[in-house]
């Protein structure tokens, strides 16, 4: 989905002013279409989740879209995808393997053609986020037979090289598969939410039980719930177009 400069600095929660700015310093990533910048909601997405920036759009408050049927929590996502401890890789490519692999998907699932999804993403740019956590996703997710959205952590047995943004190696593993892309796009946006909270994040670096990250992950949802809904920006925080 393409985005407007004003619905892109909504989604950041950032001024249009700042958001030509880092346009123009190349830091942030956008399409030029005639004279007007344009963005992709996921790619937007992935760079909040790599440089920890809170994407605060209606998509992190939503629980209600159309068709009466509600989204599912960060929460309900992992407990449906697991956590799995002590995975097996020596490099990215026998990690994500693997990963595919320990993923509980329905039988019909093609895992093979995942796999090379996956993989296919990665030579576009790592999903490794830095800090130790990776989020190894489609860019634009296949609609797969699951019955439910599903979150999978996975604890690696021994760090390995990502290729991630701050060069230090992967030891956590956060993969999604979805059955709609609006899904993917919810379930990513809280996740980047997630990866901002010290507490969260001090579990993860300790490899936490199952039980104590669930409830760390539901501590952070009823924090996001109470959030206010983001204020209109003024006509001088906006800077105009």
């Amino acid at each position: 989905m393409e985005l407007t400069v004003r619905q892109a600095a909504r989604l950041l929660d950032l001024s249009e002013r700042t958001v030509h700015r880092m346009v123009a310093r190349g830091e942030l990533p956008a399409y030029q279409v005639h004279d007007q910048h344009r963005f992709n909601r996921t790619e937007l997405l992935e760079w909040a989740l790599a440089n920890r920036v809170a994407a605060v759009d209606a998509i992190l408050k939503e629980s209600t879209p159309e068709g009466g049927i509600a989204l599912p929590t960060l929460d309900e996502a992992l407990a449906a995808g697991g956590i799995v401890y002590d995975l097996e890789g020596a490099d990215k490519p026998s990690a994500l393997k693997a990963l595919v692999y320990a993923m509980p998907l329905p039988e019909n699932v093609d895992r093979e053609l995942l796999l090379r999804v996956l993989t296919a993403r990665e030579a576009l740019g790592s999903t490794g986020m830095g800090e130790g956590i990776a989020v190894p996703h489609v860019r634009n997710p296949i609609v797969l037979r699951v019955p439910t959205p599903q979150v999978t952590l996975c604890f690696l047995a021994k760090p390995i090289d990502f290729q991630a943004v701050d060069g230090k190696p992967v030891f956590a593993l956060f993969s999604l598969v979805s059955p709609t892309v609006r899904t993917h796009l919810h379930l990513l946006s809280r996740l980047a939410f997630a990866l901002q909270d010290p507490g969260f994040k001090a579990m993860l670096d300790r490899r936490g039980r199952p039980e104590e990250i669930a409830a760390a992950i539901r501590r952070i949802e009823a924090g996001l719930a109470e959030r206010p809904a983001a204020a209109p920006a003024s006509p001088d925080e906006a800077g105009g177009l």
